[in-house]
């Protein structure tokens, strides 16, 4: 398992257990989102109208939350605890987040189903963070020499979980055919049959352990270099231009556009699927910083076009242009982050990715707040509360454009210096 000269001999067995773990997590995510809509209807309207957007989207954020303490704290103890019992606790709380969400629901007063609901979404959101704690480290260390590449084949199966999700709440819950609980149940399935697989596996030493870097120097690597830092404040950005509005699509638009919500979130999902096994040929030609430059336009454009989409026909146009901008934008800087501060190992990318979870748990609310503000201004009209909601987040890929621009003009140029 510990052989420097080649990945481990059950690494394509690893390698699929990631995927599961990571189709989970999305999996997951989509129930929320999808379920979102009722649980808004259910639990919160009936108390607190004015606020129930801010309310459900405080809630989904609390999944980030969970989500970014789990990484940050797993992140550096990742070889101390081994990937295999992160792992498997990611598996366990896959059980238990659904569980208390549930018990939420049948709560007897509101202050005890919004204490449990959120409890419930901050243990979903540790599981999430576990499972990206573990997997992103170990992804790297078997394919040490396709980082971008193999990262984005493994991020694929993140959309795949948001369609199959997607379509289950949008057959079942959409249409009436079971109450929301039924698919919160169903999503505990995959996360004990990962948890089962990796029983039976054992899991090697991330890259950086293996070639002899300390827990001491892997924890001072991203404090001893400043532009780090800078891919930490890019992730803050960069998430909450895809996830973000990721969560909010059915809440927000499904009044609006005459489709579900979730239908939206199902397409924009296959388009990331499929252009995500492409990452790696795009990246050796255009490098991942001259990438993620290309896509912000698109991202932008698209969460523009969003907020003014009335019909069907104009959501799928905008909901194109924000799949193509957002697909690449978080394994890439995963990636980016580990080809460029390989000491950090772990840590490293669990700082990124600890970025990426808490600029959701801010950006959540906030996008339902400015959606509950409104609804309120213009007495009730969800059209206009979605164009709000949607056109805040869209400035966020055009900053990242100057700031992508910048980067890889300074890089290409110390490369021809």
């Amino acid at each position: 398992m510990k052989d420097h000269a080649g990945p481990p001999a059950n690494h394509k067995a690893l390698f699929w257990i990631s995927v599961l773990a990571l189709f989970t997590a999305a999996f997951a995510n989509a129930v929320r989102a999808g379920a979102s809509k009722a649980i808004k209807a259910e639990l919160f309207d009936p108390h607190d109208a004015a606020h129930a957007g801010e309310l459900i989207g405080g809630a989904l954020g609390n999944s980030f939350l969970g989500f970014a303490l789990s990484l940050l704290v797993i992140s550096p103890f990742l070889d101390r605890f081994g990937a295999k019992r992160v792992i498997l606790f990611a598996s366990l709380c896959f059980i238990a987040g659904p569980v208390l969400t549930l018990l939420a629901a049948n709560s007897a007063d509101y202050a005890s189903m919004n204490t449990l609901l959120n409890i419930g979404m901050v243990v979903w959101g540790l599981a999430w963070g576990a499972t990206e704690g573990s997997i992103n480290p170990l992804c790297t260390t078997i394919y040490p020499g396709d980082k971008t590449g193999k990262l984005n084949s493994l991020h694929a199966w993140w959309p795949f979980g948001l369609i199959i999700g997607g379509l289950l709440s949008y057959f079942l819950i959409d249409q009436n055919v079971v109450g929301w609980r039924v698919l919160v149940v169903m999503s505990i399935v995959p996360g004990v049959v990962f948890g089962l697989w990796a029983l039976r596996h054992e899991f090697p030493q991330t890259e950086s352990a293996v070639k002899g870097v300390s827990f001491g120097e892997m924890m001072a690597e991203p404090f001893k270099r400043i532009s780090f830092w800078t891919f930490f404040a890019i992730m803050l950005l960069t998430a909450a231009a895809e996830l973000g509005p990721g969560a909010w699509v059915n809440v927000a638009l499904s009044a609006t556009v005459s489709m579900s919500g979730i239908l939206l979130l199902v397409y924009v999902s296959a388009i990331m699927f499929v252009m995500r096994h492409f990452a790696g040929p795009l990246e050796h030609r255009f490098t991942d910083v001259g990438l993620l430059c290309m896509c912000t336009l698109p991202a932008a454009l698209g969460l523009w076009l969003l907020g003014v989409a009335n019909s069907p026909a104009t959501a799928l146009i905008a909901a194109t242009l924000w799949a193509v901008g957002v697909c690449f934008m978080w394994p890439t800087m995963l990636a980016a982050a580990a080809r460029r501060f390989p000491k950090s190992g772990p840590w490293g990318i669990g700082l990124i990715g600890f970025a990426g979870a808490l600029s959701i748990y801010f950006v959540l609310p906030r996008i339902g707040a400015i959606y509950d503000q409104a609804k309120l201004a213009v007495g009730g009209n969800e059209a206009s509360a979605a164009q709000a909601s949607f056109q805040s987040v869209a400035v966020i890929p055009l900053v990242l454009f100057f700031i992508f621009a910048v980067v890889w003009l300074l890089e290409r140029n110390n490369r021809k210096a």
